[in-house]
């Protein structure tokens, strides 16, 4: 994996449960996946970032990938997702749901929309980081991502 001198990666993270926002930043640590992570609670927040609108976005980084819960309030992953896909600006920025559910509607329907991948949270804090470090290990070492800006 990278060397935390190595340059970092910027991951952006749509969770409204600030538990698991937690919980994903701590798997990130353990799994040595060396990035910037950016939280924001809901779509609205998630769209605000990547157009760097707002007060608390005007200088936000473009991210290499996107980390998308489905059920936040005022706009759901669905809802964002479908967004992010239909602007030419940010349609290239993977994403990648990471939710709780494991509903194969829900599964079917990120795809369809563009997702990039579509993981289920295990329960289990050692699965958990082991999935989210084969997840850094794809996107950032086996993987060509995009030229930022």
């Amino acid at each position: 994996m990278l060397h935390e001198n190595a340059y970092p990666f910027d991951i952006l993270l749509l969770e409204d449960e600030p538990a698991d926002a937690n919980l994903v930043r701590a798997a990130l640590r353990e799994g040595k996946v060396y990035c910037h992570l950016h939280h924001v609670m809901d779509g609205v927040e998630g769209l605000d970032f990547l157009r760097r609108e707002g007060e608390n976005h005007r200088d936000a980084p473009r991210p290499d990938l996107i980390l998308l819960d489905l059920n936040m309030p005022r706009m759901n992953g669905r809802e964002f997702l479908s967004a992010v896909k239909a602007d030419a600006m940010l349609q290239s920025i993977p994403v990648v749901v990471l939710t709780t559910s494991d509903v194969e509607r829900d599964v079917i329907i990120a795809y369809k929309l563009g997702a990039a991948g579509y993981i289920t949270k295990p329960v289990d804090m050692e699965q958990f980081v082991d999935a989210v470090r084969q997840l850094g290990n794809y996107w950032f070492t086996l993987t060509r991502l995009p030229k930022k800006d």
